[in-house]
């Protein structure tokens, strides 16, 4: 009996154990599991953070995210926290080796990436993964990654698809959005729909989840292959809806209530067949316009018009507007100007260089731009002073593309009395006006009868202060030593 037992007992064991087996490979070892299982990839992105108010001060910091193997050698995703990067390292299977890796492409704009690694045995066993053609079916969407060396792969809830600004960009961009539980997929995690890659997933609050969409970022992959991509145009305009009837009837347009009207075109990015304020926008690239400034996309449903900036066409490409136009119809063709952070007044971001500062006698000059704005925090358009946050609202002129602003003052006994002066915006230095940080060391050049002046744009506080230029250089040498700071002086190239 004891034999027969100890038999009974052991086939038991090998039979839950064959069991177990049948359920796991039941559970995670279907076909469409196992291939992208050889598709997604950890990646462990390391960059350096700046300190904004102390723009010399930098840290290293990791960030990890994931990627999705989709052509022979090609990893895509989103370039977010790739920025000012000293170290990539992707990873296979969940788990074991890293391997570093290199950015091939990045456009921050766009907010897509391309890594690649020179190490073939990295590609044994990886195989790519094909992007969706058009729309996800709504009720087909699902997220993969990888959670303690396994894959995870949930259905998710659609909500819908809208239009907002980008990740790294104040342009639009098209975003899926969905619900789930899972936590932690906001870095690029993959969204799967009829076994393809419907979009990737650039941010998450809470349970709710955005991602770009394939379509979108197939339109700037294949653009790049054939050599087209201009990178991003975008519509520097700014309109209204218009669903009051006594807009059309005072603008003399016949007909229903439609379009919406333009009121406001910056001088900068020039545009040489243009929109006016007062045009009406009827149709854009033959989209009709409705009075809420939507079209209907045959993707997406109901849109917002600054979609069409993106619908296939990049920087250069020509839109076609039908506006009207002081009583007639007209057609305007477009030619959308390529977005670039320093066509803003406050650029922003400053992405793969060090921060631009200037030390004079203490006064830590830097460039207004929104990295120093964010310095007071997420609540900085509330908390930051509020004359800086207003240039938020002003566009370039070719009289004063940019600003530079006084941060603030290291204390030494050169620039006693100035001490707890921060954050005012300057626009003069020794009668010369100053729009960057090169304007402002040429002006330092040329003391008034052997002194600096420094003048601030009119505020509620100081206008200006004066210093000996005699002093400056021998306090600059003993302020740098006794801080700590490594050089006067970051200035970009240009």
């Amino acid at each position: 009996m004891r034999h027969l037992w100890q038999f009974n007992g052991l086939a038991l064991i090998l039979a839950l154990s064959l069991g177990a087996g049948v359920h796991a490979r039941a559970a995670s070892g279907t076909p469409d599991h196992a291939r992208w299982e050889q598709a997604i990839i950890n990646i462990e992105s390391t960059r350096v953070v700046y300190d904004s108010m102390q723009p010399w001060v930098k840290r290293p910091r990791t960030f990890l995210k994931t990627g999705v193997v989709i052509a022979p050698r090609e990893i895509l995703t989103a370039a977010e926290d790739l920025q000012d990067r000293t170290l990539v390292r992707v990873q296979k299977g969940g788990r074991g080796q890293f391997y570093e890796a290199d950015v091939a492409w990045v456009d921050y704009h766009a907010n897509l990436a391309i890594l690649t690694v020179k190490d073939e045995a990295f590609w044994k066993g990886l195989k790519p993964v094909p992007l969706l053609h058009g729309a996800p079916a709504r009720d087909d969407l699902r997220v993969a990654r990888w959670l303690n060396a396994n894959l995870e792969i949930r259905r998710v809830e659609f909500s819908q698809f809208t239009v907002d600004d980008a990740r790294l960009s104040p342009i639009p961009a098209l975003y899926l959005e969905f619900d789930s539980e899972m936590t932690s997929i906001g870095g690029s995690a993959p969204v799967i729909s009829g076994g393809k890659l419907a979009g990737i997933t650039c941010q998450q609050v809470d349970n709710h989840v955005r991602a770009l969409t394939a379509t979108f970022i197939r339109d700037v992959l294949e653009a790049r292959k054939k050599g087209h991509y201009r990178g991003l145009g975008f519509f520097p305009f700014y309109w209204q809806p218009t669903p009051n009837t006594a807009s059309h009837r005072y603008l003399k347009l016949p007909g229903e209530p439609r379009g919406v009207a333009v009121i406001y075109v910056p001088e900068l990015p020039a545009v040489e067949e243009n929109l006016k304020p007062f045009d009406i926008i009827l149709q854009v690239d033959g989209f009709d316009i409705d009075p809420q400034g939507r079209y209907q996309d045959p993707l997406y449903g109901q849109q917002i018009l600054e979609n069409l900036s993106l619908r296939g066409k990049f920087a250069g490409d020509v839109v076609r507007f039908t506006v009207w136009r002081e009583g007639a119809i007209r057609v305007v063709n477009y030619r959308m100007p390529k977005f670039d952070y320093h066509l803003r007044m406050l650029p922003d971001h400053v992405f793969d260089q060090e921060p631009e500062y200037l030390i004079a006698g203490g006064l830590v000059m830097v460039p207004l731009n929104k990295p120093f704005l964010r310095s007071w925090g997420d609540d900085w358009k509330r908390r930051a002073p509020f004359r800086l946050v207003y240039y938020d609202n002003e566009f370039p002129t070719p009289d004063r593309p940019s600003l530079v602003v006084m941060s603030f003052v290291l204390p030494d006994a050169f620039n006693l009395g100035y001490h707890e002066l921060r954050a005012l915006a300057v626009e003069k230095i020794n009668g010369q006006v100053v729009r960057n940080l090169r304007e402002v060391k040429s002006a330092l050049r040329s003391p008034q009868q052997g002194y600096h002046v420094i003048e601030f744009v009119r505020s509620d506080t100081v206008r200006r202060l004066v210093l000996d230029a005699s002093q400056m250089d021998a306090a600059n040498a003993r302020i740098l030593q006794r801080y700590g700071i490594p050089k006067a002086e970051s200035l970009s190239a240009q």
